[in-house]
Order: C-alpha cells, then sequence, then structure tokens
C-alpha cells in the first residue's frame, strides 16, 4: 500500500476495520510474493482453493507466447467447482440465487436446486447430442434460465455464446454463423421498461437464414404467441420432463485448457471477436479477483448489476460467485422501472451488501437527485463498485456520499473481456482517488509507456500495457489466431506485452488514470486531451447529466472538440447554457480544452455494457458511414 503520507491528490482512506477485516490486508505484500514468483503464487492459490480431477503439470507453459497455457495437463470442469462441490456440503441450502423480475416475480434457487436444473437440461443438451467443443448459442433475457443454460453447456462440455438479448437481428446471425452453432437456447420474449422484447422473433428471423441451427429451445417467459417451427422448436418446460432428464447427469472431465466459452466483443473497426476462455485459468481467476476486490464473505449477499451477456456477467453473476459459494442477486429490468428508486427498494429489500455497476447507470440515477435513494434503507451496503469505463470524479463521489454514506469503498474496475476479470484495481486495503482504478491486481505489472516502449514521464499520457500473462488471460480470438497475435502482441511483440488498446497515466504514487481507448484521444494544437478528462469536466457542471465529446478535423488546430450533453432534470438547454458549458470546461481544464460547440442531446449512442460509442457520433457529424451498430443499446 502506498505510504499514506506521502499520497498526492484527493485521497479516501479506508476505515480500520474495512481493513482489518478484509482477505488481504497489505497490498505491497501480496503484490510482491505474486511479482517474484508468479507460477508458484497461482500455482499455491489454485491447489488450496479449488478441486481438480487431476493435477497440473505445470502451472505455466510460456513456451508458444502469446499463445500462453496456465495448469497444464489439469483437469478440471468449472461446473464442478460452482456446483458439484456446493451440493456434497452444507452450502447445498444455501441461496446461490435470488432473482425478481421486471414485473415483481421472485424466484429463489439453493446450490441443490440450481444444480439440480442445470443437471437436467445438460441432459436435455447431451440427448440432442451436445458435447465437448460443441458450441451453443443463448440469446435470452436476464433470467435464472440464462444461467442454467449457460451452467449446463459447461457441464456437457460445450463452448456457450451468449448473445445480448435484443441485439438484432443481424448481430444474431453474424455470431451464430461465425460460431457455427448447432443449437439456439432463446425466451419467447423480456420484459424492459415494462414492454415485451421479442426475442424468439428475432432469433427466428435469424436462424431462417442461418444455415448451422439444428434445434431451438424457447423459454416461455413473457407467455405471448409465439411462432413455433415443428421440428425445429422446443419448449423448454417440455423437454424439462422427458425421460432422458437426469437430476444427476455426471460433469464432464475437461482439460484446464479446454474452451469453456467464446463471447463477441466489437473493436472500433471490423467485424466483432469472438473471445476464447478455458475451464481451468479463468475459473482460478475470476473467482480469485472477486474474493480479494469485494472482499466476499459467506453472509454477503452480491448484486453485479449486469447483464449476464456480457463479460462482466460471465464472471461476476453467473461463475466467480458461485465458484465461492455465495449469494447472488439478479435483476431483469431496467433501473429505473417504474420509478427511478427501483434499485434502492431492491438493495433494501434483499439486504445487499456489495454493489457493482457502471458509471453510465450512477450518473443516470444522479440526474433523479437525491431524494429517491433517501426513502431507502440502503445501510446493508458495505462495499460498492463500478465498470464499463473511467468514472469521472463527480459521479464517483456522488455514489460514495449518497449511496454508500461515506462508509462503503469503491472499487472502481478496468479490466475487458480479453482479460476474463479485475486488472487494475483497489483492494479494500487501498487508499482510492475518485476516477483512478488504482494499482494493478496482485501479479499484474502494468505500464504507461510510448511508441518505442519507453516509459513517459509522471501523468504523462501514454499506451496502457500489460507487462505479464495473468491465468483468465484470452487465449485466442477464436477461429482466427492471427487476428489475435496481430490485435493485442504486434506493437509491442519484442518485449512480449499486451496492449489492451486504453490510452493512460501514472502519478507520483504510482496509481493509473485510464484515460478512455486510444482512439478516444484528441489531439489539439498538439496537445493530446482524453475524451473521459473533459468529459468528466463537463458533468462536473450541475446542469449536465452525461456528456460524450469527439474531436473533429480543423484547418488550424488539427482537431476542434465537440460536446454532447444529457441534462438534468429541471434543466432546459439554451445557446447561452452552451456557452456556460463550454467556459466551464474552459476554467476546469484550460482553453486548450474549450469546446468549440455544444449540442444538448436526449440519448448518446452506448454499446449494452453503457461505454459510449463516440466513433458512432464522429462518423454521423463528418456525413461517413456509421460501421457496426449491433452492439449499441439503441
Amino acid at each position: 500500500m502506498a505510504d499514506e503520507k506521502k499520497m498526492t491528490g484527493e485521497v479516501y482512506h479506508p476505515a480500520p476495520e474495512v481493513v482489518a477485516n478484509a482477505h488481504i490486508t497489505d497490498y505491497d505484500k501480496v503484490n510482491d510474493q505474486a511479482t517474484k514468483d508468479l507460477a508458484g503464487f497461482w500455482g499455491k492459490i489454485a491447489s488450496e482453493n479449488f478441486e481438480w480431477y487431476q493435477p497440473w503439470e505445470k502451472v505455466l507453459d510460456d513456451s508458444n507466447a502469446p499463445f500462453y497455457k496456465w495448469f497444464v495437463g489439469a483437469k478440471t470442469n468449472i461446473v464442478h467447482n460452482a456446483l458439484d462441490r456446493h451440493v456434497r456440503s452444507a452450502n447445498r441450502n444455501k441461496a446461490a440465487l435470488i432473482f425478481e423480475g421486471e414485473q415483481g416475480d421472485r424466484r429463489t434457487y439453493t446450490y441443490q436446486q440450481l444444480n439440480h436444473e442445470v443437471c437436467k437440461f445438460a441432459s436435455v443438451l447431451r440427448s440432442m447430442g451436445v458435447g465437448k467443443g460443441d458450441r451453443v448459442t443463448i440469446y435470452m433475457g436476464r433470467v435464472p434460465e440464462l444461467m442454467i443454460a449457460m451452467l449446463a453447456c459447461a457441464k456437457v462440455g460445450a463452448m456457450h455464446s451468449v448473445v445480448y438479448g435484443g441485439f438484432s437481428t443481424e448481430a444474431l446471425l453474424d455470431r451464430i454463423e461465425d460460431s457455427k452453432s448447432k443449437i439456439l437456447i432463446t425466451c419467447d420474449g423480456a420484459w424492459l421498461r415494462g414492454n415485451i422484447i421479442e426475442l424468439k422473433k428475432i432469433a427466428n428471423d435469424a436462424v431462417d437464414r442461418a444455415g448451422t441451427i439444428q434445434s431451438v429451445i424457447c423459454v416461455k417467459r413473457t407467455g405471448q404467441d409465439v411462432e413455433m417451427v415443428p421440428g425445429r422448436d422446443y419448449w423448454y418446460h417440455d423437454l424439462m420432463t422427458l425421460p432422458v432428464v437426469d437430476p444427476n447427469a455426471p460433469t464432464e472431465v475437461m482439460d484446464a485448457e479446454d474452451p469453456l466459452f467464446i463471447l463477441y466483443t466489437s473493436g472500433t473497426t471490423g467485424k466483432p471477436k469472438a473471445i476464447l476462455h478455458t475451464h481451468g485459468g479463468y475459473m482460478v481467476w475470476t473467482a480469485t479477483t472477486l474474493k480479494w476486490v469485494f472482499d466476499l464473505k459467506r453472509e454477503d449477499v452480491w448484486w453485479c448489476a449486469a447483464d449476464p451477456g456480457w463479460i462482466t456477467g460471465h464472471s461476476y453473476i453467473v461463475y466467480a460467485p458461485l465458484v465461492l459459494g455465495i449469494t447472488s442477486f439478479m435483476y431483469e429490468g431496467a433501473p429505473t422501472h417504474p420509478y427511478p428508486d427501483r434499485w434502492w427498494s431492491l438493495v433494501a429489500r434483499y439486504g445487499i451488501s456489495v454493489l457493482y455497476t457502471a458509471p453510465t447507470a450512477i450518473r443516470g440515477l444522479m440526474r433523479f437527485g437525491e431524494s429517491w435513494p433517501n426513502k431507502h434503507d440502503l445501510s446493508s451496503l458495505r462495499l460498492l463498485g463500478s465498470v464499463g469505463e473511467p468514472i469521472n470524479p463527480e459521479a464517483w463521489k456522488w455514489y460514495y456520499r449518497v449511496i454508500g454514506k461515506e462508509k462503503c469503498p469503491i472499487m472502481d474496475t478496468w479490466w475487458q473481456t480479453e482479460t476474463g476479470g479485475f486488472m487494475i484495481t483497489p483492494l479494500p486495503c487501498v487508499p482510492l482517488k475518485p476516477g483512478s482504478a488504482t494499482r494493478a491486481f496482485p501479479g499484474v505489472v502494468v505500464d504507461v509507456v510510448d511508441e518505442e516502449g519507453e516509459p513517459v514521464g509522471v501523468n504523462e499520457e501514454g499506451y496502457l500495457v500489460i507487462k505479464t500473462p495473468w491465468p483468465g488471460m484470452l487465449r485466442t480470438i477464436f477461429g482466427d489466431p492471427d487476428r489475435f497475435v496481430q490485435q493485442y502482441w504486434s506493437r509491442y511483440e519484442e518485449q512480449g506485452w499486451y496492449l489492451p488498446g486504453d490510452s493512460a497515466r501514472k502519478d507520483e504514487d504510482g496509481y493509473i488514470w485510464v484515460i478512455g481507448r486510444i482512439d478516444d484521444v484528441i489531439k489539439v494544437s498538439g496537445y493530446r486531451l482524453g475524451t473521459a478528462e473533459i468529459e468528466s469536466a463537463l458533468v462536473s457542471h450541475p446542469a449536465v447529466a452525461e456528456a460524450a465529446v469527439i474531436g473533429l478535423p480543423d484547418e488550424v488546430k488539427g482537431n476542434i472538440i465537440k460536446a454532447f450533453c444529457i441534462l438534468r432534470q429541471g434543466y432546459e438547454g439554451s445557446s447561452k447554457l452552451e456557452q456556460e458549458l463550454r467556459d466551464h470546461v474552459g476554467k476546469e481544464m484550460g482553453p486548450i480544452a474549450k469546446p468549440a460547440s455544444v449540442a444538448i442531446v436526449d440519448s448518446l449512442p452506448k454499446t449494452r455494457s453503457g461505454k459510449i460509442m463516440r466513433r458512432v457520433l464522429k462518423a454521423q457529424e463528418m456525413g461517413q458511414d456509421v460501421g457496426d451498430l449491433s452492439t449499441l443499446a439503441d
């Protein structure tokens, strides 16, 4: 832990009791152990906290870098650690999942009950010929059956490819065809903001054009009439009563390096990439990161308010909480339906102790003021988390003060679909700086470098790089190993560093401040300005709830800045306010960062995980093709 007396900037120190009760109480000590002997460090964690059918011959094989292998020769299955071992223990009667639907329906599954459902559905998949190495596409709403389907795929050794419920026909079709999936699992519909998203209709349109899907399994969720094609489409509830169903179905023994799932992520250009993760390393990484960063204990009720259709949901709704044997909460719908206090009512009703969400959700709820959260007893909360993009200090402070009542440390996590789990993140023992993800997770060596790979100066912007392998790392891009090497490893090939594609700076205390995607850095008159910093300045104005900025070509300055702002309730757009916002940024960041223009808008283009798609705004402004919009929320 950085010397508290020498810390610079605005620092929030964890309460002594938070540090004393945490799993990790001394960051520097654990980080030193990990960096001095990476393989020994992870070997010890893997042997002490997980069950293996067969031990490994070698913890880390780096002989064919960047195609690293972890726990080489070991046999396991993530479902064995997530379910099988719990049903043999006292944990079997503990709640594994608590669910509330947007319409108010509620379900709870103990570990025994969840295992029962997973075994039954695994039997169904096996009866349809699904086994080791097959791909199954899952296109559903945020319901327990989505978790059951993912776990059943893993149990039989198949790779699941989850496509976010609500993606377009084209996006679903592209992912089915790329993965060559043989089964599609979907719902008749999903509830969102009181409306039905017609998943089965979209699925039918995609499957009619996809050549590989043999069967479609449909969960009845919303109850409206949908088209079911005889001989191809089956109701989930009917299949779960067939004689083939075995409530004690065996778990497939997998190699630690066998694929667990593929998950598509879009770059700024090109078709979405199918990121491949494996059973062994991913299991060890996700469970350990969740346990240490959010200090989860047996009595906690954990709410990761993401969607299982994204890596945050894969790692921290489905797999890691179950491996740790804790209780998770899942909510189906929108945070403001029917009123802006829906989330806070859920925290109070279920005694949520740790909440993990995205800055875009925090900023969206900030717009409605403090009276809505203040109506509810949020005293059960002891830790908060942030994910998806850099959180502006203004939103961080609101979250800390209004939701956490100034007693809940905020774990601001930086990571990616590709990394499998948290990479730069505080632990509860680490002092916090609003807007910084602080230090790398123990054993992860990160730096900020220039084009040649030389470290940049203190508080100078550069490329974020990861210098060491980690167990949860992506193994390849499914079906395209050349793109894997080119995309992530080619820029610093000689050094063997992983390039995430983000720019960052490192402060005097070694804290990392992620600025944004490399292509989200605007160069104005030779100065590099991060979009996140300008957006933070805009959001610090009382009228602004959310902001996005882009750079537009300019003959004199190289680029000029255009800002797009969503206003808080009670404010109206005007030319006077636009000028005020421009001046506010100039005051906060200096004249060089002052936007040339400000547009007041009702919404911003975002991915489903909440990241603002600035390239779409830029393309629209320049009259260019907006490209692949399949990952947009709207």
